[in-house]
């Protein structure tokens, strides 16, 4: 048995297969197989002090038998599973001990142990760099998903809270955790959920991301319709108001569903700051993304077909501006646009030391020699700038990612047809988002279909005690959130 793991496991030098002896006057040959590096050293110490030194101690080991001497008598561990079989599933034991547990074997016996030894090294607790809140809790999410799952469970004290355990990858068996609140989901999308992922037939799974894009409703959008974050408090805050989340071991992106347009304009911290502070931080979201989605376009309809729309002075300083650019106003935005891409792609993959620099370059050499040397006018750079600066305004990448893709084709309406061009895409731009859905929820809900009571939770956010019900159409049986009275002096 112990050279047929040695042969189907290759010889690898960090699978440890320990070879022992149990007994003093019975002896009985047994091993324990684990991996360096995966499992916890000191978990395997203590268990095999207890098979080599503890044991021998108890009167009941010339009368037990082995397997139920070291189940009842033996090994103290919390986490034992007997895997008995006949033959023993080898399978069953290779995926065991692949993901960090002891198994223990015995010659001759149909019984083998799976000790729970799982200790691999993994990132701590930090505050989450690609989502950080002025106010709020500062943990988020690791690639370890036990840690994750505590995180958790440490702000839902809830006998209804259920962690359903599952494994994607032919090869990879990564280890998935479908998450919510049993009472307050949706069972029917709590079932899509399920049935969904149990489709998904690849070699591995090597990130969320993975599964989103396999689990999506609609595949040809460039507008997300599954959540992702690293804030165990935006997951909680998801679970509490009746959506499913789905963990993944070796990612700290965290995916959750349904997931609303809305959802992706806000933050946790919008629950964090007063009400009215937070309305008008949503109202500034919202009007940088129709800036950072129409901004370019608008100039280029407006300088090219409409200049009786601007006053006269600045027409004038306009065309001023543009005297010595040889390129048309499309040519010339679709220029500063590419360019500005290329160096936030720059500025995200460079080494951090140098990522400064290049931010300086583009911003100062670049920009300013390109208004000098005539190919674009100054105007056109404000106009880039204040574009970029409005999409990083917008709290979901994923979702700042989408309009800078949108853009490009409203700046093609815009040259073509110009702000009559630019009122068509916005047509078909809704009539798209209306007809999107979030594992069978509307994609705009709660403006498309309007519901009334959940408008205190849209653009305008009302103050707490007034949330009294959760959204429509997401949560399960239990609507009601809370009965807080209003607060008087």
């Amino acid at each position: 048995m112990i050279e047929k793991i040695k042969t189907d496991i290759g010889h690898s030098p960090d699978v440890i297969i320990r070879e022992l002896k149990i007994g003093s006057k019975r002896v009985f040959d047994a091993a324990a197989v684990f991996i360096d590096g995966l499992a916890n050293k000191e978990v395997i110490q203590k268990v095999l002090q207890n098979l080599l030194v503890d044991i021998r101690e108890t009167e009941l080991f010339e009368q037990a038998e082995i397997t139920d001497l070291i189940k009842n008598f033996s090994l103290a561990t919390g986490e034992l599973q007997v895997l008995s079989d006949t033959p023993i599933d080898f399978n069953q034991l290779y995926d065991a001990v692949m993901s960090g547990d002891t198994i223990l074997l015995f010659d001759g016996s149909p019984v083998a142990f799976k000790i729970g030894s799982k200790g691999w090294e993994s990132r701590g607790i930090e505050e989450p760099s690609s989502e950080q809140n002025v106010r709020g809790p500062k943990d988020g999410f690791t690639e370890n998903i036990r840690t994750n799952t505590a995180l958790i469970r440490r702000r839902i004290i809830d006998k209804n809270l259920v962690f359903e355990p599952i494994k994607i990858g032919k090869r990879s068996k990564t280890e998935m955790t479908i998450t919510y609140i049993k009472d307050l989901a949706n069972e029917k999308i709590v079932n899509e959920v399920r049935e969904r992922l149990s489709k998904i037939e690849i070699d591995a799974i090597l990130e969320s991301g993975y599964v989103e894009s396999m689990i999506q409703d609609e595949t040809y959008s460039p507008f997300p319709t599954v959540y992702n974050t690293e804030r165990p408090d935006a997951v909680v805050g998801g679970l509490y108001e009746g959506r499913i989340a789905i963990l993944v071991d070796g990612t700290p992106f965290v995916l959750v569903v349904p997931a609303l347009f809305i959802h992706f304009m806000q933050s946790s911290e919008d629950y964090y700051q007063r009400a009215d502070i937070s309305t008008l931080i949503r109202l500034l979201r919202v009007g940088t993304f129709l800036l950072s989605l129409l901004t370019p376009a608008a100039y280029i309809a407006v300088t090219t077909f409409h200049q009786e729309m601007l006053p006269t002075t600045l027409l004038i300083s306009l065309t001023a501006q543009r005297e010595g650019v040889p390129f048309p106003a499309f040519i010339e935005a679709l220029f500063m646009e590419v360019t500005f891409e290329i160096l936030r792609e720059a500025g995200i993959r460079m080494p951090r030391a140098v990522g400064a620099a290049i931010s300086i370059v583009g911003a100062l050499v670049l920009g300013q020699a390109a208004v000098e040397a005539g190919l674009v006018s100054a105007t056109m750079v404000i106009v880039v700038s204040l574009t970029a600066i409005s999409s990083f305004v917008t709290p979901k990448f994923n979702l700042a990612i989408s309009v800078r893709m949108v853009r490009f084709i409203f700046m093609g309406l815009a040259a073509s047809f110009g702000l009559f061009g630019i009122i068509i895409g916005l047509l078909v731009l809704i009539a798209h988002l209306c007809s999107l859905r979030s594992f069978g929820v509307p994609y705009l809900l709660p403006f498309a279909p309007f519901v009334l009571k959940d408008q205190k939770d849209g653009i305008i956010r009302l103050s707490l005690w007034s949330m009294t019900t959760r959204p429509k159409l997401i949560g399960g049986q239990d609507n009601v959130r809370e009965k807080t009275a209003k607060p008087s002096p």
